[in-house]
């Protein structure tokens, strides 16, 4: 029990911290009915099946013959890097940013691993950094790029639509930057590169229903139909079909989400402590996003945060920019680093000094756009009246 407890802390940090501090908030609030309405139970329920369904498509091989096909028919470097850069940025708006990376950053290791010695270092590290930029910037652009996006969205009362207005800006400049970026540092010449492009998915049957489930969801996160039918729904279609898939949902994921609910839920419940945060807070959304991801990363940031603000756009933005910078920002970031290590231990130092650099120069330039379409909608506002 003992190791158990020392391996949760040391593989499952955040999840530690949200447990504690949800335990140490219980001894000011104590536990009464009150809880219950702590948790929201669509982004659980929402988070839920969209992992659920992104296992399954990833247990169908779908992505990974779709990216061979695709990868097949390019031989320059720049080009590659640029295609696994782009199958990162624009797949994660779906699929997610954790979902994205584990699927095309092993393809990585894959197209660049013919090359040799200082080159094939260098080449995985900067296409690698660069696919763990693009998912968490494309993951931003929709409700469902990743779990701070469904949490907020719900919390917003925005349409779809209008989330991903409010992101496109970002997402559009984050494409301008992604491109540039990779014609600059990656080289034009020639890679010989052998994938089977013959390969085909084995089992149709669970691409239908997992692209039938995840319509489902989309249908959900547009509230066009009820989160609790979905769950309902993808969970016993799963269970008959598919249940080994179950395993693989991120449960500690779900249970962060949980500890989280009931620490913001009864600091809220503390007038002192309310009024302190909502004042530190209140018209510093976005910065306040940004700082507070780089220390506990952008969910948790989302969740505390949110408790003690009603202007929520403005926290959507800081969040999502937030995944950039230090490596815990975003904990998607943390799975490139770890396939990196595992591919090659020696890499990681190189690898998290790039992607720092890499990563700062990102969020320089999208705070700077915050703040000057801030601007500019101060001056129509004052215009106006």
């Amino acid at each position: 029990m003992k190791n158990r407890i020392k391996y949760i802390i040391k593989n499952e940090t955040v999840l530690s911290v949200a447990i504690i501090l949800a335990v140490v908030s219980s001894l000011f609030v104590l536990p009464d009915r009150e809880y219950i309405n702590y948790i929201d139970f669509r982004t659980l329920s929402l988070l839920f099946c969209l992992m659920a369904v992104m296992a399954g498509f990833q247990k169908s091989g779908f992505f990974d013959v779709a990216a061979k096909k695709i990868l097949g028919r390019i031989r320059g470097i720049r080009g590659l890097s640029y295609i696994l850069i782009m199958l990162c940025f624009f797949l994660s708006m779906l699929v997610t940013n954790d979902v994205a990376l584990i699927t095309f950053v092993p393809f990585t290791f894959t197209v660049f691993g013919m090359a040799e010695g200082e080159e094939k270092d260098g080449l995985i590290i900067r296409t690698v950094v660069m696919q763990t930029v693009a998912a968490n910037l494309g993951s931003m652009l929709t409700p469902i790029g990743n779990p701070q996006n469904i949490y907020l969205h719900g919390l917003s009362g925005m349409s779809v639509a209008g989330f991903m207005l409010l992101m496109m800006p970002y997402t559009a400049l984050s494409f301008m930057l992604l491109s540039l970026w990779t014609v600059l540092r990656c080289k034009s010449s020639e890679l010989d590169v052998s994938l089977d492009t013959s390969a085909r998915v084995k089992d149709k049957k669970r691409v239908a229903i997992y692209s039938t489930l995840f319509l489902l969801c989309l249908a959900s996160v547009g509230k066009l139909i009820d989160y609790r039918i979905t769950l309902l729904i993808i969970a016993a279609v799963i269970a008959v079909s598919d249940y080994r898939i179950l395993a693989e949902v991120d449960y500690t994921l779900l249970l962060t989400f949980i500890a989280f609910f009931v620490f913001i839920g009864n600091m809220g419940r503390i007038d002192a402590f309310r009024t302190f945060v909502s004042g530190a807070v209140r018209g510093r959304e976005c910065l306040t996003g940004v700082l507070s991801s780089q220390i506990i990363s952008n969910v948790p940031a989302a969740l505390l945060l949110s408790g003690f603000t009603k202007d929520i756009k403005p926290l959507i933005v800081g969040v999502d920019l937030g995944g950039l910078g230090t490596l815990i920002g975003s904990m998607a970031s943390l799975i490139s680093f770890k396939l990196v290590g595992h591919e090659n231990k020696s890499l990681r130092g190189r690898y998290l000094s790039y992607f720092t650099f890499v990563n700062i120069i990102f969020l320089i330039f999208l705070l700077v756009m915050y703040y000057i379409l801030q601007q500019a909608e101060q001056s129509i506002f004052a215009v106006s009246y």
